[in-house]
């Protein structure tokens, strides 16, 4: 329970008396190796995996947002995996409500939460808190996708000047998803998003200890080069072929899951699949370096509480070994 004050035990190591609980942040870009050392950590330490992922809460995605394998999910407890169908828009203020209800629990059940993903404003919901503003309704939502498809972002992004102006200064009048979503808050709730912000959630009353993983790009390149191929072998064209099936609006959050897009271009025809997987690692690669570059400019923890590991955690790696013993043993030297 949180503000507990009794010494609460983890596996082989003990946690002292403290006003706020214990959690783990595992993060990094995609194909780092979190889940690989996430994994390692909850086997040791007594811990349950929480999906820190904005693409691995969709069910309709296990193969191309690289979920945890069956196997893995049978090794330790893992939550928040597979929650949201794909026809839904998750968001940072839901998962943000799940993941301390589902860190509430595995911490009175005597076990380690462990936060693993690759979403940095999911960790920085947790640590800095959160805008509070309301989810604007689904006929709002809908309201803003027509507008867009029908009238385009600038001249969307112009209506928005005059109804929000303070939000419509801080967008690009190019950028379509976020002039879609400004006005959708506004049409929704009767106010402008900047306005909303204005009004934050405080951070969560937790301690938590954070390890962030920081592989040189090519490694990166190299892993993500792989794990697409191995996702082709895996049934990742099934995957969006289901998907597609479904007839679901091509601006859901699922639909431009990194594959996704790629794959679809190649079912219709218009490239061959040697094309959609290049396109693919492509655009993971260059997300992967702005999520390198997200993390090294936000905190995910106080600077004692936190190790960056400047490598790739892998499989049969005496260096990944290392790393995990590493890690393994700042967490319990934070106790």
């Amino acid at each position: 329970m949180i503000g507990a004050r009794s010494p609460i035990r983890y596996g082989q190591w003990m946690i002292p008396p403290s006003a706020n609980p214990t959690a783990v942040i595992v993060a990094g870009p995609t194909a780092s190796g979190k889940s690989a050392l996430a994994l390692a950590l909850a086997e040791h330490l007594s811990g349950t995996i929480v999906n820190a992922d904005s693409m691995q809460v969709y069910q309709d995605l296990r193969v191309l947002t690289a979920r945890p394998t069956e196997e893995e999910e049978a090794q330790v407890p893992h939550l928040l995996y597979g929650t949201v169908p794909a026809s839904r828009a998750g968001s940072v203020a839901s998962w943000r409500d799940a993941a301390l209800d589902a860190m509430r629990a595995v911490h009175a059940a005597g076990r380690l939460p462990i936060l693993t993903g690759g979403t940095g404003l999911y960790f920085a919901s947790l640590t800095e808190g959160l805008a509070a503003v309301p989810d604007p309704g689904p006929d709002a939502r809908a309201e803003a996708r027509a507008l867009l498809t029908r009238i385009g972002a600038e001249a969307m992004h112009a209506g928005l000047v005059k109804v929000d102006p303070a939000t419509a200064h801080r967008i690009k009048p190019m950028d379509g998803q976020r002039v879609a979503r400004a006005w959708e808050v506004w049409s929704g709730t009767g106010r402008g998003l900047a306005a909303w912000q204005q009004e934050r959630l405080p951070p969560a009353p937790w301690a938590f200890r954070a390890i962030r993983l920081d592989p040189p790009r090519d490694d990166l390149r190299s892993a993500i080069a792989h794990r697409f191929s191995a996702m082709l072998r895996a049934g990742a064209i099934g995957e969006v072929e289901a998907l597609l099936a479904q007839g679901l609006d091509p601006a859901l959050p699922a639909m431009r899951a990194h594959g996704v897009p790629e794959l679809s271009a190649y079912l219709r025809g218009d490239i061959d699949l040697a094309e959609a997987e290049r396109r693919a690692t492509l655009v993971t690669g260059q997300y992967t370096k702005r999520q390198a570059t997200w993390f090294r400019h936000h905190a995910l923890a106080q600077e004692a509480c936190t190790i960056t590991i400047h490598a790739r955690i892998s499989d049969n790696s005496q260096l990944s070994e290392r790393n995990i013993a590493e890690s393994i043993s700042f967490i319990e030297n934070m106790a």
